[in-house]
């Protein structure tokens, strides 16, 4: 009996040993969901087109209320500033989310133009922030101004088809500094989705190569014109 007590408290010995290490889950777990405990940040943008096609697809009725889906001639658009670990993520750090004032939603619609999109934003990564929200949504601001987007996706006349790799090119030439380890594609059946970047909490390109591994691996994709083109 005294011997298999032994190798019983061995086996946990171990086990908490490893949860203590950095980068496992256990350490993970510690700060899960603390506002403002975070590696860095996830700047999501939306192209908003294929946004716009998906939905009518859909819902047609509900696509033609939504504001992204109007006459203006939206492309690529503000899904999101997400802050990150290393692995995994934060999310409805704080329940209920502090009201946000509609100064804020108003003065954002430029980037994010749904004001449905700014609330969801707020309460489930910008509450993960630690910051208010003025500073958070001005963080987005900051964030945006730091990405030039390729000239070649302002103002798209027509449907192109592109490979995940042309789009993720475009980017990484249009911004020096930011490489192929800091920047990932998403996609959904056939269309374009989002350019998701990393930034770190000093709003500079970092890698985040967990991330980039899960990227769009379609061999084509199409990028909807833009509203009016």
């Amino acid at each position: 009996m005294s011997l298999v007590f032994t190798r019983l408290a061995a086996c946990a010995a171990l086990l908490c040993g490893l949860l203590a290490l950095p980068g496992t889950s256990g350490a993970q777990d510690h700060r899960q969901n603390e506002p403002g405990k975070f590696d860095y940040y996830l700047l999501v943008l939306s192209w908003s087109p294929s946004f716009c096609a998906e939905g009518a697809e859909r819902d047609p009725a509900r696509a033609a209320r939504n504001p992204q889906c109007g006459p203006r001639p939206f492309s690529f658009v503000v899904h999101g500033l997400w802050p990150q670990y290393d692995r995994g993520f934060p999310e409805f750090c704080q329940v209920p989310a502090p009201r946000l004032n509609r100064n804020i939603v108003s003065g954002m619609l430029d980037l994010m133009p749904a004001p449905n999109l700014i609330f969801h934003e707020w309460d489930r990564h910008g509450t993960c922030s630690g910051l208010s929200a003025n500073a958070y949504f001005e963080t987005i601001r900051k964030a945006r101004a730091v990405v030039k987007i390729p000239p070649q996706f302002l103002e798209l006349q027509a449907p192109l088809t592109v490979t995940p790799a042309e789009v993720e090119d475009a980017f990484i030439k249009a911004n020096p500094g930011l490489k192929p380890e800091g920047i990932s594609i998403s996609c959904g059946s056939r269309r374009l989705d989002d350019v998701k970047i990393c930034l770190g909490r000093d709003l500079q390109f970092r890698d985040c190569e967990e991330l980039e591994r899960r990227s769009c691996r379609r061999d084509k994709l199409v990028m909807p014109p833009v509203r009016g083109g």
